[in-house]
């Protein structure tokens, strides 16, 4: 006699090169301007989050959060920016872990400096 389970399902929802401005930097030159900063955000969900909007997150709503928090006032550090991001996507209810990086493209241009968080819900 065989028994059928359910499969456990995992997905991962992401947005990739969303372009933010924000207030951020340690630097006397970065005080009072605002600067562009390159996010991705990859957020781990559980079960079948395909079956409706209702199930997932959505992404209009990830960027949002990105947006709030680059117009909420200087930031000193690009780690800073990327944890507070990263919680505040843990804040929605289908999100089990987020992985957020945060590139601000004008530090060392040409190359792109930056930081990525990872947090995971714990139980």
């Amino acid at each position: 006699m065989s028994s059928v389970t359910e499969p456990f399902a995992r997905a991962r929802v992401f947005l990739r090169g969303l372009s933010v401005e924000a207030e951020i930097g340690v630097n006397p030159d970065e005080m009072g301007r605002r600067q562009v900063l390159i996010v991705d955000i990859e957020a781990e969900l559980e079960g079948e989050p395909w079956r409706g909007i209702g199930h997932t997150v959505d992404y209009d709503d990830l960027a949002r959060r990105a947006r709030d928090l680059a117009a909420a006032g200087h930031i000193g550090l690009i780690e800073t920016f990327a944890w507070r991001l990263a919680r505040a996507c843990l804040e929605a209810s289908r999100v089990l872990a987020v992985r957020v990086r945060v590139e601000k493209p004008e530090a060392l241009a040409p190359a792109h400096a930056g930081a990525e968080i990872e947090l995971r819900r714990v139980a």
